[in-house]
């Protein structure tokens, strides 16, 4: 190698030369993933966990099935509340007691009592309780992204 021929690059001058391009061309690639993660919005597009229901006065005494958010609503006079039908064991949809005290798991018999706690099987918590409100228009809403006490009742 004749170092008096200034057109050939030296070794350590190429080594540095390529470091800068890569190093160029990696933070423009950073940069465009940046930008386009940016445009991307980052929404979830989940089923909403509010569901409004009927009036008070439409709802029979005793216990509803609602079949939609899989919810059991309980009225006793003015009272209201509503616990969930989703079994804290596998998720399966829990039904109300053959005598109409407590809920049982079809899938592999949990057993729970009138205010969810369990009295036997695989279940390893109780069934939670949702918070109950009335809407303006006079409707209750159940809540099922805000557990409450198994107390706690909405009063109209």
């Amino acid at each position: 190698m004749n170092d008096s021929d200034p057109t050939q690059v030296k070794r350590r001058d190429f080594m540095q030369l390529a470091f800068g391009w890569c190093s160029a061309l990696f933070a423009l690639g950073a940069s465009a993933v940046a930008g386009a993660r940016y445009i991307v919005p980052n929404v979830l597009y989940e089923p909403d966990q509010r569901f409004k229901g009927q009036k008070p006065e439409d709802y029979p005494e005793g216990t509803t099935f609602l079949s939609d958010i899989r919810v059991f609503l309980i009225r006793k006079g003015n009272s209201f509340r509503a616990v969930s039908a989703i079994c804290t064991h596998l998720g399966c949809t829990v039904n109300r007691g053959a005598d109409g005290h407590g809920f049982h798991c079809p899938c592999h018999g949990s057993q729970f009592s009138d205010n969810g706690e369990v009295t036997s099987g695989p279940a390893p918590r109780p069934l939670s309780w949702l918070l109950v409100s009335l809407s303006r228009d006079g409707r209750l809403i159940i809540d099922a992204s805000q557990p409450v006490e198994a107390k706690k009742y909405l009063v109209i």
